[in-house]
C-alpha cells in the first residue's frame, strides 16, 4: 500500500513546476536566445525596447530553472516517499480507533 496523500503531493508539485515553466519561461528563453545570436538583450514593454545587461539576464533566468528545477524535484521525491511509504501501515495499537482498539469504552 502505499500514502495516497504523499503521492498527490509530490503530484501537485510536479504539475506546478511545470505549469510555472510553462507560463514564465518564455521570457527567460527569449532573453537567451538574444544573448546566444546577437550579443546584445532587450526588454520590449508597450513596444518600447529597452537595452538590458545580458550577464544579470541569464542570472535571473539560472536562478528561475532552479527553482523550477527544485520544485520538480520535491515532487519527484514526495511520489518516490509515497510509493515506498509504510505510514499507512505503521499504526501503533495505541492510536488505533475503532474495533479491536486498546480504548477502553
Amino acid at each position: 500500500m502505499s500514502d495516497t496523500r504523499i503521492i498527490l503531493l509530490g503530484v501537485a508539485f510536479i504539475f506546478a513546476g511545470f505549469l510555472i515553466l510553462g507560463i514564465f519561461g518564455q521570457h527567460h528563453y527569449e532573453i537567451s536566445v538574444q544573448a546566444q545570436e546577437f550579443g546584445q538583450c532587450f526588454e520590449f514593454e508597450d513596444g518600447i525596447q529597452t537595452e538590458i545587461d545580458c550577464n544579470v539576464a541569464l542570472q535571473d533566468r539560472t536562478v528561475f530553472f532552479a527553482l523550477v528545477l527544485g520544485l520538480i524535484g520535491v515532487g519527484i521525491f514526495f511520489l518516490i516517499k509515497g510509493v515506498r511509504g509504510r505510514w499507512d501501515q505503521d499504526v501503533k495499537p495505541q492510536d488505533k480507533l475503532g474495533p479491536d482498539t486498546s480504548f477502553p469504552s
